[in-house]
């Protein structure tokens, strides 16, 4: 068997306007642009990657920002919510920082014991804010949040099912373990993206792919595993892809019984590979085999720029 996985690489959804997206991300959430580059699979769009200073693995939440895009529905069969971790003492902090920035956010509440604060992103994104005493002091970026109440990383994301058990299955052979069983919870051994809830409601309407919903969840393998996860996906009766070369990381892609989703992606080489970290995010990085395209791919790109500040 491979090393069990540690946890959430990264998670990817979908936008609609490029320039919102980047102001929200960086500007009200305090991320860092580490990343800017296209789609792979249609050159149109960016690939945004927002994350730590370094872009370190379990702290990125890239999007595919599509001007115009229709709104998506979420439901069955996807990532439902993507939540990050804060540290304990933060809670009041972002709750009055969400409110200033007029953010559709709920009131906090508890889960298993943590204050949970709800809110959605400009494209209606779910997302939520879980402080524990045990986050990380990880690797704030400069910006308008201070180091003491930064997004740490992510906490986990919850999968929304219409039959929770084909991938509870594959999640306990990745090396998650239940924890909870009420809201199904599935927790690994590492500091970031160590948790997986499942919410199972065979009754809930089924998601569709759009603005505002997540396009996969990633989960972090090193190069020396990733062909056996491969292996253990086949034996799982998925059908994962070959080995992809993303430039930054390593990936494979299966779509799970559930409908979610789940990529295999490498720690390494990482986001550095192209770029100095202090220059991260400042200029658009195409992989070298998108290079001899770079005149044809910018010029149909839209504009990306951020306008709006909270302090």
């Amino acid at each position: 068997m491979p090393t069990d996985i540690p946890g959430i690489h990264h998670v990817t959804a979908i936008a609609g306007d490029p320039g919102r997206n980047l102001d929200f991300y960086t500007r009200t959430l305090g991320l860092r642009l580490v990343k800017r580059s296209v789609n792979q699979d249609d050159v149109s769009v960016y690939h945004l990657f927002y994350g730590d200073y370094s872009g370190t693995p379990g702290t990125s939440m890239t999007f595919f920002p599509y001007p115009g895009a229709r709104p998506g529905r979420v439901g069955t069969g996807q990532v439902s919510t993507t939540a990050f971790l804060i540290p304990e003492e933060s809670v009041d902090y972002w709750v009055e920082r969400l409110a200033d920035a007029g953010v559709d956010a709920d009131d906090p509440r508890e889960r298993f014991g943590d204050t949970v604060v709800p809110f959605r992103d400009p494209d209606g994104l779910p997302l939520e804010l879980v402080a524990r005493a045990d986050a990380p002091a990880g690797d704030p970026p400069e910006g308008p949040v201070p180091d003491e109440h930064a997004i740490r990383g992510f906490f986990g994301v919850t999968l929304s099912l219409e039959s929770a058990e084909p991938t509870a299955s594959l999640l306990i052979t990745m090396g998650f373990r239940e924890t909870e069983r009420d809201r199904r919870r599935y927790e690994t051994d590492g500091e970031l993206g160590y948790v997986v809830d499942i919410l199972e409601d065979p009754q809930a309407p089924r998601g569709q792919p759009g603005a505002g919903t997540v396009h996969h969840v990633a989960f972090q393998v090193t190069e020396d595993d990733q062909s056996e996860w491969r292996d253990v996906l086949t034996d799982h009766g998925l059908r994962p892809t070959e080995i992809i070369d993303r430039k930054w990381f390593e990936s494979v892609y299966a779509r799970t019984k559930g409908g979610v989703l789940f990529e295999f992606a490498t720690k390494s080489p990482g986001y550095t590979v192209d770029e100095d970290v202090d220059e991260l995010g400042e200029r658009l990085v195409l992989p070298e085999w998108l290079e001899d395209r770079r005149d044809e791919i910018e010029a149909g790109l839209p504009e990306l720029s951020s306008e709006q500040s909270v302090e």
